[in-house]
């Protein structure tokens, strides 16, 4: 019982080292990028030896695109909760807000949020090669919001609205770079949904919004 008990509690200490790890260097990489991250950076900020990398990760690439990995998929799935409500009789200000709403939250509330919204506007909207584990989830995000277009652009062919998708997906990646972001992120949430889902809806709309 007792060693079973330490058993747990040296299984909990290893998790939160891995977390501890995953967090700094996604933090890091949020501020510079893979390129600009050293493997001494990650373990002061996380209070980990050196050694807890190799341990828990193998490598500083291997920990990097774990962390990238893990931002991809908490991004995904964030986007992909904010579409399933939405149906055929949804508006187009309502895809684009749902669409917009990981971005929209993330600058809202800066800190760890912001810092996976910066990673992945670094990685771009593609999924990365080898990690086709989160294709499915990428597919699925885009359906969602192309099931909802296609009945409101009822006139504009599939690829076009992919084409748009990625275009207002392009957008938001920047916000979360850009300075513009850094002005947002002094606003409530509801301000800074305001002033984008309208910007969203109109590369969703693209110049169809000439006929209506």
């Amino acid at each position: 019982m007792i060693q079973a008990k330490k058993t747990d509690l040296r299984r909990e200490a290893g998790q939160r080292t891995r977390d501890g790890l995953q967090t700094a260097a996604l933090e890091l990489l949020a501020q510079r990028g893979q390129e600009g991250v050293t493997l001494r950076e990650i373990t002061d900020r996380a209070g980990a030896n050196v050694a807890a990398v190799s341990y828990h990760f193998g490598s500083l690439k291997a920990l990097c695109d774990s962390a990238i990995e893990h931002a991809l998929e908490r991004y995904l799935d964030a986007q992909i909760q904010a579409l399933d409500p939405l149906d055929s009789t949804s508006t187009l200000q309502e895809v684009a807000a749902a669409f917009a709403r990981p971005m929209v939250r993330a600058l809202a509330a800066g800190g760890q949020d912001l810092a996976v919204m910066r990673t992945v506007a670094r990685v771009g909207i593609e999924p990365p090669q080898g990690w086709e584990r989160l294709a499915g989830k990428f597919d699925r995000s885009r359906r969602e919001a192309l099931r909802v277009l296609t009945a409101n652009l009822p006139g504009i062919d599939e690829q076009e609205l992919i084409f748009r998708t990625r275009c207002a997906a392009g957008l938001l990646n920047w916000l979360a770079l850009a300075p513009i972001g850094a002005e947002l992120a002094t606003l409530s949430a509801e301000q800074i949904e305001r002033r984008l889902v309208p910007v969203v809806a109109g590369a969703f709309r693209g110049d169809t919004a000439a006929g209506h």
